[in-house]
């Protein structure tokens, strides 16, 4: 068994066991995982964000007290007839509870339906007990509860990976965009792709693959390969306009007979919607979440949402007029889809460029590439749950069996 490793006193970086990059689902899900199964060593939870969840997260404002909204994933399902462990233990605590609203689709004549086979919306229903954001915080609430140091460190950009290779085994020294050191580690864990994939040269102006470059220096095969395949994962963007109503407004909205519409095929070619939800706020106001298409999201892959991390964090700019126009062009398929006004409505823009990964993803057997102390977790692993909130639980757990003897 190996000792945690401790804190010296004097150290100006922060030494631990293991380091996930990435609070979304599968990091919490690890940490929770982990620790379930014994293991009470040192943990480095570093996110860009301001808080867990990723895309299934709650956003709250500091103006508004009763503002929230799920603002990416209004729901999740399950399709595996064993599901996750985690999903039973987050419902024990209370932490989720099976989705109680109304599900319909609409074609391109504006005729509903019922819920059509989208890949998120068969299998047992879930969502966060008042918000999204309970699922992650319900999984970091397990991990802390059953001991061991835990350090969750929001609004954390990880931009650099520098490893070190000794007789000891290697160390993961993690950089921020200026090259300081924001965290040391023994093991190191990426819950998502963006440390891996060309795409932060592309969007970012980043001069290297941060991934790619520490496996040109471990020289180690199967993490060379499994940075390639993480490289070559595709993913549909997503944009979405997050509309808040006051009271007026909302209660025709609230008096749908649906709370999550899907749209079919055409009616996204039509409208370019892909998903429409109403979530009840406090005093009679609600939020209307309209997804894009990806196709639509696609034509604007260029346009930033002014709050978002990738403007705030990793140094995109954001260009106001377009962020405008891509509002307005939301603003307008919603109320020509739906027939019903925005009157009054504060609108925000949310993206994702990676919204939903597309297959093959990585190969499960290179999960864990033991030689350079490094994992990979998160929905963009092949198998069961690949590009759900699923697949994030499920890669964290088959993670965690093989990780913890090793830790």
């Amino acid at each position: 068994m190996v000792v945690p490793w401790s804190l010296p006193l004097a150290s100006p970086t922060p030494r631990v066991d293991l380091a996930i990059v990435g609070a979304g689902v599968s990091g919490c899900a690890l940490a929770a995982s982990l620790r379930q199964r014994g293991w009470r060593g040192s943990i480095d939870l570093l996110e860009i964000g301001r808080g867990p969840g990723g895309r299934a997260a709650t956003r709250y404002s500091r103006q508004d007290d009763d503002l929230r909204i799920n603002h990416g994933a209004p729901l999740f399902n399950i399709r595996a007839q064993t599901p996750p462990a985690l999903v039973q233990a987050l419902e024990q605590r209370g932490a989720i509870r099976p989705f109680s609203g109304s599900i319909q689709s609409l074609d391109a004549q504006r005729s509903l339906g019922p819920a059509i086979a989208d890949g998120f919306s068969d299998g047992s229903l879930w969502q966060g007990e008042g918000g999204m954001d309970r699922l992650c915080a319900g999984l970091l609430d397990l991990a802390s509860e059953q001991g061991g140091a835990l350090n969750r460190r929001f609004g954390t950009l990880v931009r650099h990976l520098q490893p070190e290779r000794s007789q000891a085994g290697v160390t993961w020294t993690l950089q921020d965009a200026s090259g300081t050191a924001v965290a040391e580690a023994r093991w190191l864990v990426l819950s998502g792709t963006l440390l891996a994939h060309p795409r932060g040269q592309q969007v970012f102006g980043w001069t290297q693959i941060p991934l790619e470059h520490a496996a040109q220096q471990l020289a180690d095969p199967q993490l060379s390969a499994a940075q390639a395949q993480l490289a070559s994962i595709d993913a549909l963007a997503s944009c979405n306009l997050l509309a808040t109503l006051p009271q007026d407004s909302a209660r025709a909205w609230l008096a749908l007979p649906w709370d999550l519409l899907q749209c079919t095929p055409s009616a996204q070619e039509r409208w370019g919607l892909r998903r429409i939800g109403v979530q009840a706020l406090a005093n009679g106001r609600c939020v209307v979440v309209a997804e894009s298409s990806p196709a639509f999201a696609a034509a604007h892959l260029d346009v930033y949402g002014s709050r978002s991390s990738a403007a705030q964090v990793l140094g995109a700019k954001p260009e106001p007029a377009a962020e405008a126009q891509v509002l307005d062009a939301l603003s307008e398929a919603l109320i020509d889809l739906t027939g019903l006004p925005l009157t009054g409505a504060q609108t925000q823009l949310m993206r994702w460029g990676a919204a939903f990964p597309t297959p093959p993803g990585l190969d499960p057997s290179h999960r864990l590439c033991p030689v350079s102390a490094i994992g990979f977790c998160g929905d963009n692993l092949a198998g069961d749950g690949f590009g759900r909130i699923e697949g994030a639980l499920s890669s964290a757990e088959a993670l965690a069996e093989v990780l913890v003897a090793r830790l």
